[in-house]
């Protein structure tokens, strides 16, 4: 059953302190909140490296990012969280880094679930997952089906996500629409394309994060963030927590979002 949407979101535990308060608020009061924010969550592993740490406990300081950064994101108002979990490239890893990563999903999930439904957060998922381990499928669609019902906020996973494939995917959906006569090519519109991708139904990203001061997009939702504003930073994802992301939001309400066209005057 959904939750109450005036109840607060504590997915921590943890009451918010009153400087959190006032720096949300002040957040709230200085410009528009992005409905929907992207984030390329890079460094987990350079940031244990630096420590003396193992990859995997860099993965694992990772999810403490993430559950702060998603009860940041829906005390604030951010309609949609979108999170690049898992890339189809990410497979090529090594055997035993890609196997403690899928039991840390298995885990996250199991443990996370029940806290993002009490917090009316709806959780939804994109990306070829039929080459999930089945157990990780299985407490995916468990916790799929649990939050279903959930409107506060929607927090998207990619998981072996890769925006080419998705595209490519479309191509041949539509491709085979066309050709069994359900479809007139004259007709196709970037709406028909958008459609056809997984992210149907969503809104396009008004903000992507990348941490880790990368340059690059790395095939995460291409055609989505077209006109998307970017933040990059130079921390490492274990260290992305809710202060870094209210300063990409600010730097996100300093923009001029003109889509191409020219400011008023």
């Amino acid at each position: 059953m959904p939750h109450a949407l005036d109840t607060p979101v504590r997915l921590s535990g943890a009451e918010p302190s009153v400087a959190d308060q006032q720096a949300q608020a002040g957040l709230k009061a200085r410009g528009p909140i992005p409905a929907h924010v992207a984030c390329i969550m890079d460094g987990n592993g350079r940031w244990a490296k630096s420590r003396g740490k193992t990859r995997v406990t860099g993965h694992r300081e990772g999810v403490v990012s993430v559950r702060d950064v998603t009860e940041a994101c829906a005390q604030i108002g951010v309609e949609h969280l979108t999170l690049y979990t898992f890339s189809t490239e990410n497979w090529h890893r090594p055997a035993a880094e890609v196997t403690a990563l899928m039991e840390l999903l298995v885990r996250t999930l199991r443990k996370e679930a029940e806290k993002l439904h009490r917090n009316g957060i709806r959780l939804h998922a994109i990306g070829d997952l039929g080459r999930l381990p089945e157990r990780g499928q299985r407490e995916l669609q468990e916790s799929l089906d649990l939050t279903a019902g959930n409107t506060r906020m929607t927090l998207t996973l990619a998981l072996s996500y890769g925006s080419r494939w998705e595209i490519t995917e479309a191509v041949r959906q539509i491709a085979r629409a066309a050709q069994a006569g359900a479809l007139d090519p004259a007709t196709i519109t970037e709406d028909t394309v958008s459609d056809a991708l997984l992210t149907r139904g969503l809104p396009d990203p008004d903000l992507l994060v990348r941490t880790a001061g990368e340059m690059r997009l790395s095939n995460f939702l291409l055609w989505q963030v077209a006109y998307t504003e970017l933040y990059v930073t130079e921390k490492y994802w274990p260290d992305f927590r809710r202060q870094a992301l209210y300063d990409a939001i600010r730097s996100y309400q300093d923009r001029d979002r003109r889509y191409g066209r020219v400011a008023d005057a």
